[in-house]
């Protein structure tokens, strides 16, 4: 059976998938658990990604966490609510939101403002110079070698789709085993 190497093109596979846990392999859906093992690794991966190439733009020191409360604050060029961070992210932990945003406004990276009752929070210039600085460097070292390694955007999307998905049948069985 072939499977999707690392460069997208497809590799002969050894009959027993590649997972973390060959105990939950062992159950009704082998594949689930070689999706979970893909997943812990392209998580690491991107955590690693997204700190290191936001040291290279300018800001070092940041965690993923931080990394990705910068870019939903950037996305759209408008002011957001810590509530709506937290929603686009699925951070359950409002703290660590707003921990983040601390930081990131000792930075100078972002600033707060208010809507109503409610706190905002906004890029600064020197934010939006940073988020620059990453997206170029995101389109060098990144967008460039996925493209030209023949990868289908087609089956790209079709992909994020099916983690999407994913993550609400891990929302649904977290509730359930919350209720146990």
């Amino acid at each position: 059976m072939a499977g999707p190497s690392r460069a997208g093109k497809s590799v002969e596979r050894s009959g027993a998938p590649i997972v973390s846990s060959a105990h939950l392999a062992a159950g009704a859906l082998p594949a689930l658990s070689e999706m979970e093992f893909g997943l812990i690794l392209l998580g690491h991966a991107f955590n690693r990604w997204m700190v290191r190439c936001m040291a290279a733009a300018g800001v070092p020191d940041l965690s993923p966490l931080d990394v990705l409360v910068v870019h939903t604050i950037a996305h759209r060029d408008k002011a957001k609510r810590l509530a709506d961070i937290c929603l686009v992210l699925s951070v359950e932990d409002t703290h660590l939101v707003t921990y983040s945003v601390k930081k990131l406004e000792t930075l100078g990276l972002v600033t707060s403002g208010r809507s109503g009752n409610e706190k905002t929070v906004s890029l600064t210039k020197k934010g939006e110079d940073v988020i620059r600085a990453y997206t170029r460097l995101r389109e060098r070292l990144l967008v460039s070698p996925v493209r030209s390694s023949g990868s289908d955007p087609q089956r790209l999307s079709e992909v994020a789709a099916l983690m999407r998905a994913m993550s609400g049948h891990y929302d649904q069985a977290a509730r359930a085993a919350a209720s146990l």
